[in-house]
């Protein structure tokens, strides 16, 4: 049956507007809602929701759904991973616990460079096959919409090979996948003596190949003291615009020193990390459209600062957040516990980490037209909790899913 009926919903969470694509400052911290709802889904479309006194009579026309003291709101927009990568960097955690820095483990030869040894020596195959079983796992926790990114291929053929994958990752799965080319994550060992050579190779080769090949939406680079400087992200950065393709970019980690600048210079959709955050860089970033989006889970894991998200929003600005799956810095792609993380240790309010997980986490990967709110003609990708008394048990519960099922593209999926 094509046409699902929820019924009885406690709080029908995120009811927005079509011409509502973010939110930001004060309004973060509003979530509307409709209790005592309903919500039709036809094929893989939110076709009309309301007040439960208006809901269509003849349910013997509908797959039906009790959502009694359960609430619905739209599936999370993880705008930031890496959930594409080979084998893992246990031993790495290791190093960290035994007191070695996130730029120590790198110079010492594990960080970015480990997953490249290990992913080129991984086929394609196997690569989906371990990438498969991760985006499903983030599936059920209620990821409905994912950014995936590449650079841990670092040449031709195994940025190829990942793009691939990801190509094919969409198109296995009813979550909705944005592609990002990140070969300016790090400079591979073959280069270390000619970084301006392996640049060429990005901006020259593999950026106008895999966009002709259709298998990019956005273009990254990571933009820090170590990686990339200023020069060298502004060559990619120009490239990517000269070829019409958008920015996302890893900024502010561990320094600030431009990169800011550098991605509002370039209409960035979106600049992430900002661990180190400047009130030069808070004034910048009011100037422009682009989103600032943090990555809890990632200080989590590191033991580093988290992106001052209160002093964001307080300043008027939307803040997206997510979770930067990869295997070295942050190996959960669990978006449950981001929100939580959020909340916990940069003290967001249940709302403003809803806003930021759904409607912005959309925005960020260009897509708050098609999901992140409960909006007629929206793709229906919805969560399903547990019986719940707030909103506020969803962070609050950090260890325990509040998940009952999830629906992505009007299909049940647990």
């Amino acid at each position: 049956m094509s046409r699902i009926l929820l019924i009885n919903i406690k709080k029908l969470l995120q009811i927005r507007s079509l011409d509502t694509s973010y939110v930001s400052g004060k309004e973060m911290d509003v979530l509307p809602f409709i209790e005592s709802a309903y919500l039709l889904i036809n094929n893989d479309i939110i076709e009309e929701f309301g007040e439960m006194k208006n809901s269509p009579k003849n349910l013997e026309k509908f797959r039906v759904i009790d959502c009694k003291d359960k609430m619905v709101l739209p599936s999370w927009c993880d705008s930031h991973s890496h959930i594409v990568f080979s084998g893992n960097r246990s031993n790495e955690f290791i190093d960290r616990i035994k007191g070695l820095s996130y730029n120590e483990i790198a110079n010492n030869g594990g960080g970015i460079l480990n997953s490249v040894d290990i992913l080129r020596n991984t086929s394609k195959e196997d690569l989906l096959k371990q990438s498969t079983i991760r985006v499903k796992e983030v599936i059920n926790q209620g990821t409905g919409a994912i950014e995936i990114k590449s650079g841990y291929g670092l040449n031709m053929e195994s940025e190829k090979k990942m793009l691939e994958v990801i190509s094919e990752i969409k198109k296995q799965n009813n979550i909705t996948v944005k592609a990002t080319f990140l070969g300016a994550h790090a400079f591979p060992r073959e280069f270390t003596d000619n970084k301006s050579e392996y640049i060429d190779l990005i901006v020259n080769k593999m950026m106008p190949q895999y966009n002709e090949a259709r298998l990019i939406d956005f273009v990254d680079v990571f933009c820090e003291k170590g990686y990339f400087d200023i020069n060298q992200s502004e060559r990619v950065l120009s490239k990517a615009k000269e070829l019409g393709i958008r920015a996302k970019i890893h900024v502010n980690q561990f320094n600030s020193f431009g990169g800011i600048k550098l991605a509002l210079k370039y209409e960035a959709l979106s600049v992430d990390h900002l661990e180190v955050l400047t009130n030069e860089d808070l004034t910048n970033l009011k100037n422009g459209s682009t989103i600032p989006v943090a990555l809890p889970t990632c200080s989590y894991f590191l033991g580093i600062n988290y992106a001052p998200a209160r002093k964001i929003i307080d300043s008027g600005l939307p803040l997206a957040i997510a979770s930067d799956y990869n295997p070295g810095s942050s190996p959960s792609g669990n978006m449950n516990f981001v929100v939580s993380t959020a909340c916990i240790k940069m003290k967001l309010t249940s709302e403003e980490a809803i806003n930021a997980a759904t409607i912005n986490g959309a925005y960020a990967m260009g897509i708050s037209d098609k999901v992140g709110s409960i909006t007629k003609g929206k793709i229906a990708n919805l969560i399903i909790t547990k019986d719940i008394n707030s909103i506020n048990e969803i962070p609050y519960s950090f260890g325990s899913g509040k998940i009952s099922e999830v629906i992505l593209a009007g299909k049940i999926i647990n």
